[in-house]
């Protein structure tokens, strides 16, 4: 057992607000570079809709992630071998168009325009080509459901279901899902990169880009299931979600989790069994992929996981906060938070709580018959974070629920939650612990983000590394790839 450490995120879908105001100080600090204009680290998508970039999800288009062969894990879209002959010409990656192409609309004209019989326009014209242009897509065409009766049925999420039946007016639903990338455990971004230009940090799992060794392949683009790696057509490197790590360093929270106005995430330190990775993620059965991630992860609390932790280098520090982690509750000891696509079998960080929402009919029953009775199904959230698996989505939203009851019990005198927590696996202290988590948390609770030295790592050398995580702003661009055009 080789124990390592993983700064990971939790996000509350049930509190998701929508407003996007997560995405604009990671847009402002981190893509404001020439050729990042259609980048965006963190968006938040509208479901049911195809996302961004459009069908993401679909790995049949995408050939992104992992697939098991002969019991054993290979990149879905191929080897070395297959690479080096698709070197000259990736038919898997990604084109702007699925993005969209970045544009800027010409305010000047509304300002400058003579007088007129008619109101002047600001006319959008192409960031990259500087022509007139009429938008077709953006890092959420699908919001507040805009799009979604021309996309909506092309979402892989509906898989079982009438998609057409609800899609109509009566029927339709919506939540919003926040994405960035996974960090994972077993990312195929990582494997899939000829040069090694995309390497995990061994100290916190942040996933990073060298960016003075990338070679503009972009085989980690195609390789990310999640499709969070992006490509600066202007400088030609590839560029990706860092978590913050500068702020993650010195104990603060990413700019995604800082800012969000409805308290959706929580940060922490997950403790896991790096031996186990590739067998655990070669499971052959895609719906026990959800048991086998819980696997990987240990205890923080079992004495003989810290004491390995100490003898395999784990910092003090990180031990502490992985025994205070807000993600260990959520993910490990409450079974609350769910992964997104565990059937990439890249092992994802980033989880989710699923949300609970409104009833198609007014009802006080039992909470198994609400489940059934909820707006989104509950095949829809299966499908999207646990291949379909409906009990363990069941498990997270009957807890969600017996919470609801048993506040409402608690302050308003309402129904006998006794049943109801009974039914979730909950008692009364269990059922506060979590209120005070999920409604009411603290800054500190929230976030419990132990400090960071470099010069701590165990196994790199510092002096290598310097300067070649950052962004083409903040490294210098690689001589001999100056103005190479992929």
């Amino acid at each position: 057992m080789k124990i390592k450490a993983q700064m990971s995120m939790v996000l509350n879908l049930d509190k998701c607000l929508g407003c996007h105001t997560c995405s604009i100080p990671c847009k402002n600090a981190w893509t404001t570079d020439p050729g990042s204009e259609y980048m965006w680290f963190n968006n938040v998508e509208t479901k049911p809709g195809i996302g961004y970039p459009r069908l993401w999800e679909n790995q049949d288009i995408h050939k992104g992630g992992w697939e098991v062969e002969n019991g054993k894990l290979r990149l879905r879209a191929g080897g070395k071998l297959r690479k080096a002959a698709q070197i000259f010409g990736n038919p898997n990656l990604p084109g702007m168009d699925q993005y969209y192409e970045p544009w800027n609309y010409d305010y000047q004209n509304l300002t400058t325009s003579p007088e007129q019989k008619h109101q002047p326009i600001a006319r959008a014209y192409s960031s990259v080509t500087g022509r007139p242009m009429t938008p077709q897509a953006g890092p959420n065409w699908d919001d507040d459901l805009a799009g979604t009766q021309v996309t909506g049925l092309d979402d892989p999420d509906f898989a079982g279901l009438d998609a057409q039946a609800l899609l109509q007016f009566q029927r339709v639903f919506m939540l919003h899902l926040p994405r960035l990338c996974e960090h994972c455990l077993n990312p195929a971004c990582v494997a899939s990169c000829p040069s090694g230009a995309i390497y995990k940090r061994d100290e916190d799992g942040i996933v990073l880009t060298d960016q003075t060794r990338c070679r503009s392949w972009r085989f980690c683009m195609s390789g990310c299931p999640y499709k969070k790696v992006y490509f600066n057509w202007k400088n030609h490197h590839s560029q990706k979600c860092i978590f913050c790590y500068p702020r993650v360093e010195s104990g603060q929270p990413t700019l995604c989790a800082q800012s969000c106005t409805g308290r959706i995430r929580y940060i922490g330190v997950m403790l896991y069994d790096a031996d186990a990775v590739h067998e655990l993620a070669a499971t052959p059965d895609p719906a026990a992929l959800y048991e086998a991630q819980l696997r990987v992860f240990l205890d923080p609390r079992d004495p003989a996981v810290i004491r390995q932790a100490e003898k395999d280098g784990i910092p003090h520090q990180f031990l502490t906060a992985a025994r205070n982690s807000p993600v260990y509750t959520l993910i490990s000891d409450w079974k609350l938070a769910l992964p997104l696509h565990p059937e990439f079998r890249t092992m994802p960080m980033v989880w989710y709580i699923p949300p609970a929402s409104p009833l198609t009919n007014e009802t006080d029953i039992d909470i198994d018959t609400q489940l059934d009775a909820m707006r989104i199904p509950v095949r829809y959230l299966a499908n999207l974070f646990t291949v379909g698996r409906e009990e363990p989505v069941r498990d997270a939203l009957r807890k969600i629920l017996a919470l609801r009851r048993f506040m409402r019990e608690k302050t308003f005198s309402g129904p006998d939650a006794a049943q109801a927590l009974e039914t979730a696996g909950m008692t009364p202290e269990s059922a506060a612990a979590m209120y005070r988590l999920l409604a009411v948390a603290r800054y500190e609770d929230r976030f419990v983000i132990p400090t960071v030295r470099r010069e701590d790592a165990p196994g790199e050398d510092v002096e290598a590394l310097k300067g070649h995580t950052g962004y083409p702003d903040r490294d210098p661009v690689a001589p001999e790839f100056k103005g190479v055009h992929a």
